[in-house]
């Protein structure tokens, strides 16, 4: 080596050198960034500007970060970087430092282990000083634990925004389902039997009085007729109320009640009260009033098939971070664990039928990510609630 190379390569200090005469403050601001609640793309942001003001002449710094199926790296902005393709791509590609073309830029990786995770691309107005790229190269091995952890905390949320989907497509599927079996027994069943009402009517109008026996046949096949109407109409209604996608999840839990506790035979006779405490900023998604609904509806089911209450209590509780739905009543109450018991010991067919509904709402809850508390004991009544999560906007 001449003196001339000599002294070139001993102007340029070591990367911990460089970092040691940037004095304590630059460490500081790499900690206090680090040690920050920001996620991906705002710390590879953050990142990107404490290269910058490090650095003796660097005019930009973009750090991209590779995505989890490890095919491309994502920037500031703009289109995904395909591993292997410019700069930044081959940076990734190779887990070597790649020098742009015109000499006034740097690709330089973030190594994680024997993996690229990550590449620090920095450019200069003039050909980047050896100096500059030494202290980024530096600066990219501190980067790696804070970016190794944005990247596992963004698949953690994308893992839970993939399941809010999915939830809210299997709500959306269900419902469509009610929907289209609503349209056609209304379409259907439901004209054949106002059809056969008039049809009914007609026919004892038309009879001479000397034959009472068949009047009071067609009188009381008329009665099954509106009783078979009303049967059909309150399973139109069961299958999607239409007051939930009208008013809101709280105006269709107090049509619920209404309908319960209105007299025989179209109510139960049950005492049921509703109260909603609790403002959301937003209203509740879609799917999950419907969730809500459906679990108040079976366990409201539930009261009036088993309980034998006077009375149910509905509670709405709703505030930023979730839902929560309490049904309780006064009823004779059961033994969870013989709800839950199969007969022989075995299971699928020998379970109990009085299983399914508790075991419906629990699953309705969980696909959203909640849950659902049953408390129950003989003779004290039963307690169902259900809390739910609200997903972020």
């Amino acid at each position: 080596m001449t003196a001339a190379g000599a002294e070139a390569g001993a102007a340029v200090p070591g990367p911990l050198e460089l970092l040691a005469g940037r004095g304590r403050d630059l460490l500081v601001r790499i900690v206090t960034v680090a040690c920050s609640d920001r996620a991906l793309p705002e710390m590879a942001a953050e990142l990107a500007g404490l290269v910058v003001r490090s650095s003796r002449e660097l005019a930009f710094c973009d750090v991209y970060v590779l995505d989890e199926d490890e095919r491309a790296l994502r920037g500031p902005g703009g289109p995904p970087v395909p591993l292997g393709e410019g700069d930044v791509g081959w940076a990734a590609a190779h887990g070597r430092t790649r020098v742009h073309a015109d000499g006034r830029g740097v690709a330089v990786p973030v190594h994680s282990g024997r993996s690229t995770i990550a590449v620090v691309d920095v450019r200069s107005a003039g050909r980047c000083l050896p100096e500059d790229v030494v202290l980024v190269t530096a600066l990219a091995e501190l980067f790696a634990p804070v970016l190794c952890s944005c990247r596992r905390l963004r698949a953690a949320q994308e893992r839970e925004h993939a399941a809010e989907r999915f939830a809210e497509r299997a709500v959306e599927v269900q419902e469509a389902e009610r929907s289209r079996l609503s349209r056609e027994i209304h379409d259907g069943i439901a004209q054949r039997l106002a059809g056969l009402g008039f049809h009914l009517s007609a026919a004892e109008g038309a009879l001479p009085d000397h034959h009472p026996e068949a009047r009071r046949q067609i009188r009381h096949a008329r009665e099954l007729c509106e009783l078979a109407a009303a049967e059909t109409r309150a399973a139109i209604g069961g299958l999607r109320p239409p007051v939930l996608d009208d008013l809101g999840l709280s105006a269709a839990l107090a049509t619920l009640a209404r309908e319960v506790g209105g007299p025989p035979p179209r109510g139960d006779g049950l005492d049921v009260t509703v109260a909603v405490s609790g403002e959301l900023e937003d209203a509740l998604p879609d799917h999950v009033q419907t969730a809500l609904y459906r679990i108040a509806q079976e366990a409201v089911g539930n009261c009036v098939r088993h309980a034998s209450a006077s009375y149910v209590d509905l509670l709405l509780e709703h505030d930023r971070e979730r839902v929560r739905l309490v049904v309780k009543d006064d009823g004779v109450g059961f033994s969870i664990q013989d709800v839950y018991a199969s007969r022989g010991g075995g299971r699928g067919p020998g379970r109990r039928p009085d299983s399914y509904g508790l075991r419906g709402m629990a699953e309705r809850a969980e696909l959203l990510g909640g849950r659902v508390i049953v408390s129950s004991r003989r003779g004290v009544g039963t307690t169902v609630e259900a809390v739910i999560p609200v997903p972020r906007s």
